[in-house]
């Protein structure tokens, strides 16, 4: 009899438990670096995909740094004082001042390319062992490499264009440019430091370069009318390391979803707030899909032909 009470005791503790997590409710904030399609598609794919599991019960408090690094600190601090369950850090700045923040809140990033470069993990092992975990926006760039060499064979200066701020656009640059020297192609660094040298170093790279190469780079994809301007009357082609970029200064990409990141990044959200998971053993999520992608306006403006198993980007 005893035993029977006991085993009826844990059920009902087990129900009441269960009842409770099913009531409760999450404040989630998502800091974001800057507003272009890439990082605005990642942050809608986070909110549906928590949205759909927990409804009403979880509230989004959605901040836009507009691109400066010290604003993301102030969005961090604030979610600190508001005492939320969790932080999405939507790009490497983002994530630094959350890791920066705080040690105590989970966070999870996104749109993050590297993140031991991004977080001085020096012996980076796939799990960070902290308060951090989250999706990398890393596309093969050996991927990419091989799409200059197939699009533009006679090429032979690669101009590599990204800023210089960006710890995770210097880590591409470096991995592609060794990749492209092997592959025989020379290669230049042109560095911007923000949107306002930017039409400039452009117009220097177009000028010693056959094809451009931008990695993903919010600061360029913040700034694609700018490079555009520049590379269109010059008849120069850009690939791009991701879609919004390529749709907005680019001729082709090998690019992800970030929305599908975005989702991946929710689906681990609630692992961490319903289900209790230790971010600080959540290995990071990469992407399970590449497509080679073309931007047909631009491909057409510079005559440009195109193999039949890329995809046109849709306007």
């Amino acid at each position: 009899m005893k035993k029977i009470l006991a085993i009826l005791v844990a059920l009902t503790l087990v129900l009441a438990f269960t009842a409770i997590a099913e009531e409760q409710s999450y404040t989630v904030g998502i800091c974001q670096l800057v507003q272009h399609p890439a990082l605005d598609a990642a942050t809608q794919g986070f909110k549906d995909a928590l949205t759909d599991k927990l409804g009403d019960r979880v509230t989004f408090d959605e901040q836009n740094a507009s691109g400066e690094s010290a604003t993301c600190i102030t969005i961090v601090n604030s979610f600190i004082s508001e005492n939320v369950d969790l932080i999405m850090a939507n790009a490497t700045p983002a994530l630094q001042a959350a890791q920066a923040g705080t040690a105590d809140i989970p966070i999870l990033g996104t749109s993050v390319t590297d993140y031991g470069t991004a977080l001085d993990i020096a012996d980076w092992t796939g799990c960070t062992g902290v308060n951090i975990s989250g999706t990398s926006d890393l596309a093969p760039l050996d991927g990419q490499a091989a799409m200059i060499q197939e699009l533009f064979p006679d090429a032979k200066e690669i101009g590599l264009i990204y800023c210089s701020a960006e710890a995770n656009s210097a880590y591409q640059i470096s991995v592609i440019s060794g990749i492209l020297t092997e592959m025989g192609f020379n290669c230049t660094e042109y560095a911007f430091t923000d949107s306002n040298d930017i039409a400039s170093v452009v117009t220097n790279a177009c000028a010693g370069s056959d094809v451009l190469y931008v990695p993903t780079d919010n600061t360029a994809a913040s700034c694609t009318e700018a490079i555009r301007n520049v590379v269109e009357p010059a008849g120069m082609p850009v690939v791009a390391g991701e879609e919004g970029l390529c749709k907005g200064c680019g001729v082709a990409t090998l690019s992800i979803s970030y929305y599908d990141l975005g989702v991946a990044t929710g689906e681990m959200a609630y692992e961490v707030l319903v289900n209790g998971a230790d971010v600080a053993t959540m290995p990071i999520q990469y992407a399970p899909a590449f497509t080679k992608e073309y931007n047909a306006d631009l491909v057409a403006a510079l005559g440009i032909s195109i193999p039949e198993d890329y995809v046109a980007i849709a306007e």
